[in-house]
């Protein structure tokens, strides 16, 4: 079924996502540098930028950058005077993803933090709260990273966690890996939570069997 769901991706991202060659030097030089394979597919990319503009975002707090594929994306779609902070852990990833957002000239927009995530959003303080925040880090610590999501979110604020689904396994309870517990953990705070309303969808394409969760703050 994977090379059926890529071949529909495919011609999906063919014929509605215009061809980007900064984009595609950005995943290059991800490669190139030895970063793992784990940015969002184009469509996906496509629909985060498409959430930014459809909540009229001015703030977005990333959670995990890796090389800053998904960030461009975000990025380019807020206002001239947008910002978004990007948070991310592993300093060679950072290195690389500054080096992509000066190729992308969004070095005045884009503002990454390096550092284990949850310690950078401790310090991030008295911030305007953000309109959109996407979490894609490290799954085992999804459940801190909601809670951080909530401090600094207002009404409307949509909260986006990737790679919930993790090819099935987040319906198995009894499993040893901390990223499947940390996901099963993450949605059942989101659920328990008044102050969201929220849904899931899986996912099929490129990246395999996955999917992701929606949260909006409630006013």
């Amino acid at each position: 079924m994977q090379q059926q769901w890529s071949a529909v991706d495919n011609f999906m991202i063919s014929c509605l996502i215009p061809q980007d060659d900064v984009l595609q030097q950005v995943l290059e030089n991800n490669k190139r540098a030895g970063l793992p394979e784990h940015d969002v597919a184009a469509n996906q990319g496509q629909l985060l930028a498409l959430f930014v503009r459809m909540t009229q975002a001015r703030r977005v707090l990333e959670i995990g950058t890796l090389g800053a594929y998904s960030s461009i994306w975000m990025a380019r779609a807020l206002p001239a005077d947008g910002q978004l902070i990007t948070l991310e852990a592993d300093p060679t990833h950072a290195d690389v993803a500054r080096q992509n957002i000066r190729l992308a000239g969004l070095e005045t927009r884009i503002t990454l933090i390096e550092g284990p995530a949850l310690t950078s959003l401790e310090k991030l303080g008295d911030v305007l709260p953000f309109d959109l925040i996407f979490i894609d880090a490290d799954k085992p610590n999804n459940p801190g990273y909601l809670e951080w999501a909530l401090h600094y979110s207002r009404p409307g604020t949509l909260i986006i966690g990737d790679n919930v689904v993790r090819d099935g396994e987040v319906i198995n309870g009894q499993s040893d890996d901390s990223r499947v517990q940390g996901v099963r953990r993450f949605i059942e705070m989101i659920g328990d939570n008044p102050r969201l309303t929220a849904t899931a969808l899986q996912t099929v394409g490129v990246k395999g069997w996955d999917g992701f969760t929606l949260a909006m703050v409630n006013g």
